[in-house]
């Protein structure tokens, strides 16, 4: 036997047999149900509705009493009658009667009792929480009054809780809702997931894993949250495993990452769907990110200048390739982005959002238009180009920040303010929070400029492997070749010679058709069966001084890689070594063959650039 104890005080806690409040709901359930299978109530997940069925078709009867302080007390009043035999309150099952307030439990008592004696009290046990609660959404319009504020917003359109209540809570809502109105209270629920540590484990005090939203957003060292775990209850032992947790964890602390890159983090995690394992590493590379969005406005706002104020009209058939490429994949990130918000698929959202921004705004396009804008002005030509890229990146930037804004509020509010305003526009609104959401707009869509920037994009990612591939530093700018198959892609990279030269660090760019021969002293990558990058390294690397940096350094991985293997095999090593040193070895040992594995792939293309070149 056990005897049980309450943890804080030690008192004994001793099970008291009550009799209670029981409502039957085996109605209300099966009209829950009801409203599921025919489109009155929408569950978001589609795959909680398997939860809401299981719940609802088994229901039992809900015991709505609770033996607290505080809450709204049980509406039912004990009827002592002046000639019953007992005079304990509640010892006679059929001497209750309910009512709204004690005015009507007396009539109710009169009706029941006539000509009798008798006088009532009113139970002191109080209704359940989500009792209570489950009548949220219609008695705050100060129902049962039929009021303004009811006719106006009841039903209302959305619930968005945790899928952690979706019986507690939105069943009891809509069971209460349904039969004291007549209607659904809500037309759909969207159920996000719970907030989990990195491991997947729920949040516990006596673990250490408690992320707290404010110290995330602001920061906090190793030695504060230690602090504050010293100023809970937990006992001596608890607390050295939830330090040790801590420094598990966080052993630098948690870094001040802010509030928009915290919201981005967790609005993108909603693809987990049941769970969000959080991560604080993802939350500071969104931090990051935004210092990102700063720069990208910083180069802006340089090459905008202070004069500079957006067209209102802009022709965009007339605009280089480039900005015609821009517009368009904008057009697309915005149509995803709009999509997946209605359909409340917030994830694919932000990833269309985050998307545009890193490698089509900040990668691609800001650098092909820097050399652009770097242009003399005084050859109208480039002056009228360099126009219409201001306009296309003003453009971008402004859809841009009004695109991200339900995601990072703060930074696209602070950064769109700084944005140039077209003179005399009097739909702009002070605040993005206020503006327009941006929408397709159809004049933008350009197909087949997106499909030959796809085959530009893939030169150039062949180009960068090349140039990884025989270790080139960013200011070695070699001459390169595109050998092409087809008249149709020799075209495509033709017009997109400046941007491949741009984007890849070369010095020139020449297209190659099918009869050419690539110079010798090239290296060699396929991009498709129509196209194939060489890279002039003749001249720029000296592959024997190569091969001889990277034998050494192939020798010192090994000599370090056979000093781990040997320490990994010494007797007993499994069963004396702690855990998280075993874990450190192997992740050490991984890494040494990774790099090993790149060194003796280097090592190839040196050799055969040497073979090429003799």
């Amino acid at each position: 036997m056990r005897l049980g104890t309450c943890s804080r005080s030690d008192d004994i806690v001793e099970p008291m047999v009550k009799p209670q409040w029981f409502v039957n709901c085996s109605d209300m359930g099966r009209e829950a149900c009801e409203a599921v299978e025919d489109g009155r109530l929408e569950i978001i997940p589609k795959q909680f509705e398997a939860d809401w069925f299981r719940w609802m078709r088994n229901i039992r009867d809900w015991c709505i009493s609770r033996q607290l302080w505080w809450g709204h007390r049980v509406p039912a009043w004990y009827v002592t009658l002046e000639d019953d035999d007992l005079k304990e309150f509640g010892v006679y099952v059929d001497h209750w009667v309910v009512g709204r307030n004690e005015v009507e439990a007396l009539t109710e008592a009169g009706t029941k009792f006539p000509g009798k004696k008798y006088h009532i009290e009113q139970d002191q046990d109080v209704l359940d929480t989500w009792f209570s609660s489950g009548l949220f959404p219609f008695s705050v319009m100060c129902w049962p009054e039929n009021t303004a504020d009811m006719k106006t917003f009841y039903p209302t359109s959305l619930l968005e809780t945790g899928h952690d209540i979706i019986f507690f809570w939105v069943a009891r809502m809509v069971m209460l809702g349904m039969k004291l109105t007549g209607e659904v209270p809500f037309k759909q629920v969207y159920l996000h997931p719970m907030v989990r540590d990195a491991h997947g484990r729920k949040m516990s005090k006596s673990l250490g894993n408690v992320i707290d939203p404010l110290e995330v957003i602001n920061g906090i060292t190793l030695e504060d949250l230690h602090k504050r775990l010293e100023r809970g209850n937990l006992d001596r032992n608890e607390l050295d495993i939830a330090k040790a947790g801590q420094k598990q964890d966080f052993p630098n602390g948690i870094a001040e990452c802010g509030t928009d890159a915290l919201r981005f983090s967790l609005v993108a995690y909603t693809a987990q769907s049941d769970k969000i394992n959080l991560d604080i590493q993802r939350v500071v590379g969104y931090r990051h990110w935004c210092n990102k969005l700063w720069n990208a406005i910083r180069f802006a706002m340089l090459n905008l200048g202070t004069d500079f104020l957006p067209s209102e009209n802009l022709d965009v058939k007339s605009l280089p390739c480039g900005c015609k490429w821009i517009l368009s994949v904008l057009n697309k990130a915005i149509s995803k982005t709009v999509t997946a918000m209605e359909v409340y698929d917030f994830s694919s959202a932000t990833s269309a959002v985050y998307s545009w921004w890193q490698y089509q705004l900040c990668d691609v396009f800001i650098e092909i238009i820097k050399p652009v804008m770097s242009a003399d002005d005084n050859n109208s030509t480039s002056a009228s180009v360099k126009r219409v890229t201001r306009d296309t990146l003003w453009i971008c930037l402004d859809n841009g920040l009004r695109l991200l804004h339900p995601f990072m509020p703060f930074v696209t509010e602070e950064l769109w303010q700084r944005l140039p305003q077209r003179l005399g526009d009097s739909s702009r609104k002070e605040s993005i929070m206020i503006s327009d959401y941006p929408t397709v707009i159809k004049e933008w869509i350009d197909d087949e400029i997106e499909s030959q920037m796809v085959l530009i994009e893939s030169s150039v990612r062949s180009l960068r492997s090349l140039r990884m591939a025989y270790l080139l530093l960013p200011k070695q700018r070699p001459e390169a070749f595109l050998l092409c198959k087809t008249d149709e892609v020799a075209t495509v990279v033709e017009k997109g010679a400046t941007e491949i030269c741009t984007l890849a660090s070369l010095a020139s760019l020449k297209v190659l058709r099918e009869s050419d021969v690539p110079p010798v002293g090239c290296a060699v990558n396929i991009v498709n069966e129509h196209l194939s990058v060489y890279l002039l390294l003749r001249g720029i690397v000296d592959a024997q001084l190569e091969l001889s940096k990277l034998e050494k350094k192939k020798e010192e991985l090994i000599r370090q890689q056979e000093a781990v293997t040997k320490k990994m095999n010494i007797p007993g090593y499994r069963d004396k070594v702690p855990a998280n040193i075993q874990e450190e070895n192997l992740s050490k040992l991984n890494k040494l063959m990774a790099e090993l594995s790149i060194v003796e792939e280097a090592n190839e293309n040196f050799e055969k650039l040497l073979a090429d070149s003799s």
